[in-house]
């Protein structure tokens, strides 16, 4: 059973991720069912989103003084009955409703397969457990709509069936024990320190710029290049492929040159792609250029990861579920903060995503470190004896 609750701490990374993008294939297929239109079903992302990361702010704190096997059990049950009650929903605004209560089922389950994992492997390989755990992710994010739309095929409804049956059989697994006890006094407030927030701020700013970005790219797939729906939804699962397939690569990385300076590389990297994505001329090239992005995204939070979980903070949990939450609010705001850019002018809609890319992981980065090598000052020496 100790290998089995292994596979499935790992294969529990693919939930969320999957859960989350499992509809955006098949929206036309969703809105006809109901009589309301793509765009009024695409609201089944919104509310899947939204309590999801505000949750996320609390939910591993709260897993902490659970206890991580008894929140994942009831988190799984929750996800598969919330997922039954979406494929049997009868009405659009009992899907909107159970896609709400799948979000915060969610909330309680990626904070807490973090948190197991930095506690059950070396501080030495944690940062491969971690790219791993990342690769698992992307595999989810980028296996959802195709699963998705060959579900529609027969029933758009099976789809959800889907993630019911994957819940239960993650409910039974469940995760490794620990030598770690429930924190019952641990508390919002330890979450929220500076060792937290600084890589907060990266991971909203960072994947607003990076994962948060590919409906700028379709934008652009389509208005210089003219391609159509199909072929920008299959070019843009390049990001979350090279993502899967470098994410252990980038794991070892940070355990041999450490976290703070892969996240910093990594968004370095993005910021060089996500320009040129936005200037070149050549279709292939946006095309490759974005691939390439998918691993500069998990360079920086599986980084992030990394630095939370390292830092020594008794509310790890907590810690890694603020980072977390701020990463999906981050990608909820950008495009509130890019789309106005690219319809000034298209290439704001790219060039400023890059310059914080470059600016703010560093400043952040740098910050953080001057603060935590800063000294007090050794008191003045006695005066000599007279």
């Amino acid at each position: 059973m100790g290998r089995l609750a292994r596979a499935g701490l790992y294969a529990g990374a693919l939930i969320g991720p999957f859960g989350g993008a499992v509809t955006t294939s098949i929206l036309p297929e969703i809105g006809a069912g109901f009589g309301r239109s793509a765009g009024s079903a695409a609201s089944t992302l919104t509310y899947y989103l939204v309590p999801f990361a505000v949750l996320m702010l609390a939910s591993g704190t709260l897993a902490q003084r659970w206890g991580p096997q008894r929140t994942i059990r009831i988190a799984y049950v929750a996800y598969a009955l919330t997922s039954v009650l979406a494929a049997c929903s009868w009405t659009f605004e009992v899907l909107l409703a159970s896609r709400a209560l799948q979000g915060a089922a969610n909330s309680f389950t990626t904070p807490v397969l973090l948190a197991v994992i930095a506690a059950s492997t070396p501080r030495e390989k944690l940062g491969r457990a971690l790219g791993l755990f990342g690769s698992m992710q992307a595999a989810g994010q980028t296996s959802a709509p195709l699963v998705g739309g060959l579900t529609a095929e027969v029933d758009w409804r099976l789809a959800f069936v889907v993630i019911a049956v994957v819940a239960v059989a993650l409910a039974v697994l469940g995760v490794p024990q620990t030598e770690a006890e429930p924190e019952r006094d641990a508390s919002l407030r330890s979450a929220f320190v500076p060792s937290t927030l600084r890589p907060a701020l990266i991971a909203f700013v960072c994947w607003g710029c990076l994962g948060g970005l590919s409906f700028l790219v379709a934008f652009r797939l389509d208005d210089v290049f003219g391609l159509g729906a199909g072929e920008r939804g299959l070019l843009l699962t390049g990001f979350g492929v090279v993502g899967f397939l470098t994410a252990r690569q980038i794991g070892k990385a940070i355990d041999r040159f450490g976290a703070a300076t892969t996240v910093v590389v990594g968004a370095t990297l993005g910021a060089g792609l996500v320009a040129a994505v936005g200037t070149t001329p050549f279709a292939a090239v946006a095309v490759i250029a974005w691939a390439l992005t998918g691993a500069a995204a998990q360079g920086v939070l599986v980084s992030l990861n990394a630095l939370v979980l390292q830092n020594g903070s008794a509310n790890r949990g907590g810690s890694v579920s603020v980072v977390q939450s701020l990463r999906f609010m981050g990608a909820a705001a950008a495009p509130l903060a890019f789309v106005p850019l690219y319809q000034s002018h298209p290439l704001l809609g790219f060039l400023v995503p890059a310059a914080l890319l470059v600016t703010v992981p560093a400043v952040v980065t740098w910050s953080g470190r001057a603060g935590g090598t800063r000294r007090t000052p050794p008191p003045p020496a006695p005066p000599p004896p007279l």
